[in-house]
């Protein structure tokens, strides 16, 4: 887990306390020189509470209104002491209401370049399980039901889901590393929905766990071999469809027999969990991960 060195904190540190993504703490580095690091004498970036208080103040003109640029320019012509503006509640729930709808715009027209910029803003503006939990989760589970409903096609589905599962894998780089309790995190073999088990692990890893993700359709012999090798704190397997579970019934009993098992998803239920085992979790994935951080 990164934590705070001599000098100043890593840029994961950093991302904890300020409540900001590494991926958007570098953007604003690059695109509007916000942070200001010093370097270690193995070359890592170093990060003070100047810079945690910028970020800050940083996300609160953000809530504010104000756009990533203007935001920039106004933290950095602030005194040296200036205090973040307090963010209007208002404007943080327009915020999430707004971006599922502006992400939906962006995406149904398969415009990359604009749905990058909407998780810009909501990702400056909000913490990663905001964004999740009130941004990208009920945008998804809307995407389904519109596709259900002949009103999006299947191209405009795989384009949202992959630039989605795109950005979020992209805030996952090192997520293995450090001391803390260990999940393995996969999908059963024939399931290729992992979205909802990445938010989980990235929430998760946010509490301090390292975390080893296998995704999507994994084989039922690497998800065993892989927690045997390993001996985790948990392996939790996740599924749209409860026939993907029911395949793998004996596979499942036999994981849970010398393993922490979890079941998550649509297709997990109380009667399955209770029929191989493991644990049911039927909370969204944000609370889910913050629920057995506390355990």
């Amino acid at each position: 887990m990164e934590t705070s060195v001599s000098g100043g904190l890593r840029i994961g540190a950093l991302s904890k306390r300020a409540g900001v993504s590494e991926h958007v703490l570098r953007a604003w580095e690059t695109r509007y020189g916000l942070l200001s690091p010093a370097r270690s004498a193995g070359g890592f970036r170093l990060y003070s509470e100047d810079d945690v208080r910028r970020v800050q103040r940083m996300r609160a003109h953000l809530a504010a209104g104000l756009s990533a640029a203007e935001a920039a320019r106004a933290v950095l012509t602030e005194p040296a002491g200036a205090a973040a503006p307090a963010p209007d509640p208002v404007v943080v729930q327009m915020a999430q209401t707004g971006g599922v709808a502006n992400l939906a715009a962006a995406l149904d027209d398969l415009d990359e370049r604009a749905a990058h910029v909407v998780l810009d803003q909501l990702f400056g503006a909000l913490t990663i399980e905001a964004v999740i939990r009130d941004v990208l989760l009920p945008y998804l589970h809307d995407l389904g039901d519109r596709w259900g409903r002949g009103e999006v096609t299947v191209g405009q589905e795989h384009f949202a889901s992959n630039v989605i599962r795109s950005r979020l894998a992209a805030l996952s780089p090192g997520w293995g590393g450090g001391r803390g309790p260990q999940a393995l995190l996969a999908c059963p073999p024939g399931e290729l929905h992992d979205i909802a088990l990445l938010s989980f692990g990235l929430v998760l890893r946010r509490c301090g766990w390292r975390v080893v993700f296998l995704g999507a359709d994994s084989p039922m012999t690497d998800i065993e071999n892989t927690a045997a090798a390993l001996g985790p704190d948990l392996v939790m397997l996740s599924a749209s469809d409860s026939a993907r579970f029911d395949s793998v019934r004996t596979d499942l009993v036999r994981l849970a027999t010398d393993r922490s098992l979890a079941l998550a998803g649509p297709g997990a239920s109380v009667e399955l969990a209770a029929a191989v085992g493991a644990e049911y979790v039927d909370a969204d994935p944000v609370s889910a991960a913050e629920r057995w951080a506390e355990r």
